[in-house]
């Protein structure tokens, strides 16, 4: 599956900051830009990964329904 979001980069000192805009709790440095890129897409994954695991405990046994949602925006 493939997910659009936006990713904030900006400037501290030697060091990048990064986030993404439509995750809260997504965000990372890097030395470099190119780190920072690459440590955002990490924690990223590992939000939506943490995201889901709490979903599926909190709904384990009980009667819901699941399906794909697409939002343009």
């Amino acid at each position: 599956m493939e997910n659009r979001f936006t990713a904030v980069f900006e400037p501290d000192g030697d060091w990048w900051i990064a986030y993404v805009e439509e995750l809260p709790g997504a965000n990372t440095q890097g030395r470099t830009l190119e780190e920072a890129r690459a440590n955002l897409r990490e924690a990223v994954a590992l939000v939506l990964a943490a995201n889901r695991e709490l979903t599926e405990r909190e709904i384990s046994g009980k009667p819901v329904l699941k399906e794909e949602m697409v939002v343009t925006t």
